[in-house]
């Protein structure tokens, strides 16, 4: 029998899934993925400039994070020993890419308004050896939808909390009109550098009396692709992420900005971290 368009269409619904899902498992579990961090280290918590366990001395001036060490610390920057001392900016690319490091150790530079910190990756850190995998939600063709995304005449700020306890500015853009289980639903976005969208949320399946027998995280990310010119966009919350702070303490992932608790539950996307 031949198949049905339909059928191929869910055919390749699962593989697009699969092929995201093995594309975060590798970001997941990479050398220097979010489980192989270590610590992360305010530069303003050391006035002497010794951050535990990271060669070198770390201060900062205005505009660079400095780092002074000598051979015999095994500190390289750009590859190369360094000999004195080094300015650095804010790392912006994966951690694996950090300046500085020493033997498979990378050092990611960070700068949050105005505070600078180093986060340290080590590729055998005891977490990314354990390979623990990500638990998924069943595939839900109803959490696939066509939102609205109406821009904001200025991008605003929220002061929100972040996982480290602190709360810090989150650029939003604009709103995301969508249908969740039948009901309009509005979630506040951050426009990303190439266009697309990215929504911090949280819903029904993460907080609550219920949120054990959910098994859902906290608070999830969800990214669309940037907005066709009448605002439509393409919206799948079965690519809903769990955010690095769900897989190590150190990283400082935003919670939600005001209105974006869904009450309803988003059984869809990634669910928690799984043992292997």
């Amino acid at each position: 029998m031949a198949e049905t368009t339909g059928e191929r269409a869910a055919a390749g619904s699962r593989t697009a899934a699969e092929e995201w899902h093995r594309r975060r498992t590798a970001w997941l579990t990479a050398p220097h993925g979010p489980l192989s961090a270590t610590g992360v280290h305010w530069l303003d918590d050391f006035p002497e400039g010794r951050l535990p366990a990271i060669p070198g001395r770390w201060t900062a001036d205005e505009d660079r994070a400095l780092v002074t060490a000598a051979p015999a610390d095994g500190l390289a920057v750009d590859g190369r020993p360094l000999d004195g001392t080094a300015r650095l900016d804010a790392d912006q690319g994966a951690p694996g890419k950090a300046r500085a490091g020493q033997g498979g150790r990378r050092f990611a530079v960070l700068r949050r308004e105005g505070l600078w910190a180093v986060r340290a990756h080590d590729p055998d850190a005891g977490r990314r050896r354990a390979a623990p995998r990500i638990a998924l939600w069943p595939d839900d063709p109803a959490a696939r939808s066509t939102g609205t995304f109406t821009p904001y005449p200025d991008t605003g700020t929220a002061r929100v909390e972040n996982a480290d306890g602190h709360h810090r500015g989150l650029g939003l853009g604009g709103e995301l009109a969508l249908t969740l289980g039948g009901e309009a639903v509005t979630l506040q976005v951050t426009v990303e550098a190439g266009g697309g969208l990215w929504a911090v949320f949280a819903d029904a399946t993460g907080a609550g009396p219920d949120a054990a027998a959910e098994g859902g995280h906290r608070f999830r990310f969800l990214r669309t692709a940037a907005p066709a010119a009448d605002g439509s966009v393409a919206v799948d919350l079965n690519r809903a992420e769990l955010p690095p702070c769900a897989f190590s303490p150190y990283f400082l992932c935003p919670f939600p900005p005001p209105g974006n608790a869904l009450a309803a539950p988003v059984r869809a996307g990634e669910r928690n971290l799984a043992a292997a």
